[in-house]
């Protein structure tokens, strides 16, 4: 199963580590694949606290019922031994974030001729 994040909105990364989430608890290999964005939330380590834009009634009720931040959700996937975390080695560069890469805790750097090798023939593939 493949999940390529491009957006950095909080929403739609927590649904796609949501996503993998479940592919690993169910004993599925996953991909994450970061870029643009999504990749900059990583390369900032803004993984903690919720953040939806203009919408302080669901940062309350995300807090308050418990739900789990893109933090808790990527040391689940990272203690499952079945996620791979990829970031894309042009948004990257594109982003003039070198110097965070490698501190951020993403496991593979590739470019798009890697990635499209490395996902061929998945039919389980999310775009967020």
């Amino acid at each position: 199963m493949v999940v390529f994040l491009h957006s950095g909105d909080y929403d739609r990364v927590h649904q796609g580590l949501s996503i993998a989430a479940a592919a690993v608890a169910s004993g599925r290999k996953a991909e994450v694949y970061l870029f643009w964005w999504a990749l900059e939330r990583f390369l900032k380590d803004a993984l903690d606290e919720p953040d939806f834009a203009g919408r302080d009634d669901i940062n309350d009720r995300f807090e308050s019922r418990g739900m789990p931040t893109l933090r808790v959700l990527l040391e689940h996937l990272k203690d499952s031994g079945l996620c791979t975390l990829a970031g894309c080695t042009g948004s990257l560069g594109a982003l003039g974030e070198e110097a965070a890469a490698g501190q951020s805790g993403i496991e593979v750097w590739l470019g798009w001729s890697a990635i499209l090798q490395r996902t061929a023939g998945v039919t389980d593939r999310f775009y967020l």
